[in-house]
């Protein structure tokens, strides 16, 4: 495999593949051992039924191989491609019973990785003409995060964090129990700069496979919800980055209001860099990339994704 984020570790991904075929397959594919003699040979052809951007194509193959290593298959297309809907994606040969049995799996990933990118890119066509930069949330289908997170790279999006372990991220509840904005930034402030000989924790993750990130590295960010938290955070200065949530606001009519968030931007005037949470959709990603924040984040992107629709045409070879 090639081109892979540092958080889509080969071993990883076998891992969920695996336990996608054990929860499909489990003892056998009976259909296919009972209506189809072992020594037949078939050749596949998969189709796209709509228009988006290729994502999985690489999983795809990972979910053939680790059924069957002599499956063969040659793609016409690769991640990351934008592709018409009746577009043939490649070939597919090779043991017939083999192929049925990696077929559904392999179609799931696929079709949910492609969908990803497909609104990914949709949703970033939204912001041309903006500096504004797409982001994912952690908002992803449970042990699925990697796939999806790769989707929004190969869609144009961009990955916000990768899990709990890579960035700092203070939002209402830790600022609750810290009790109040400053206590809580203090504190992230004291853990990056005071413990950098102290050796991060060893709790398995979907990161680079060291276990952890160095103190030092950590960036900071923290969730407002009005300007007068705002106002204290600038005041504080001890964050590299401000989730600006539910800036913006929809009317009945539909009217999207960007005034506060506007407003929030002129604030911050550079001093660290913004983002813009809530009320995110294809409607309203223009008029909040034009405020000047540095990123909007979505958590749509992962959370309401529509699958795209492939086919796989199998022909038993004579």
């Amino acid at each position: 495999m090639k081109n892979l984020p540092a958080y889509v570790r080969p071993d990883r991904l076998q891992t969920l593949i695996q336990a996608a075929l054990g929860e499909d397959v489990d003892s056998g594919d009976i259909t296919s051992i009972a209506t189809i003699p072992a020594h037949k040979h078939a050749t596949a052809i998969l189709k796209a039924k709509e228009a988006g951007i290729i994502a999985g194509l690489q999983v795809f193959e990972a979910v053939l191989n680790e059924v069957d290593r002599s499956i063969e298959s040659k793609w016409t297309q690769s991640d990351g491609d934008h592709i018409s809907s009746g577009a043939i994606l490649g070939t597919i040969s090779g043991p017939a019973r083999s192929i049925l049995m990696a077929e559904r799996v392999a179609l799931n990933f696929l079709q949910r990785m492609s969908g990803i990118a497909t609104l990914t890119n949709r949703m970033v066509q939204a912001l041309n003409g903006t500096n504004c930069k797409l982001l994912d949330t952690r908002k992803t289908a449970p042990g699925l995060r990697m796939l999806d997170k790769w989707a929004v790279l190969l869609g144009g999006g961009f990955n916000h964090r990768v899990g709990l372990f890579d960035m700092m991220l203070i939002k209402e509840n830790h600022i609750a129990a810290a009790g109040s904005i400053e206590n809580a930034l203090n504190r992230a402030n004291e853990w990056r700069l005071g413990l950098e000989q102290i050796e991060t924790q060893k709790t398995p993750h979907l990161g680079s496979g060291k276990g952890g990130t160095s103190p030092s590295d950590i960036k900071i960010e923290i969730e407002v919800t009005s300007i007068e938290e705002l106002t204290r955070v600038l005041a504080h200065g001890g964050a590299d980055r401000v989730m600006l949530d539910n800036f913006v606001v929809i009317d009945a009519s539909g009217h999207i209001d960007t005034s506060r968030l506007d407003h929030a931007v002129k604030m911050v005037n550079g001093q660290m860099e913004t983002e813009a949470s809530g009320n995110i959709t294809l409607d309203t990603l223009g008029a909040i990339g034009r405020s000047g924040v540095d990123y909007i984040s979505s958590g749509a992107l992962t959370h309401s994704v529509k699958a795209m629709d492939f086919s796989l045409l199998i022909t038993i070879d004579e």
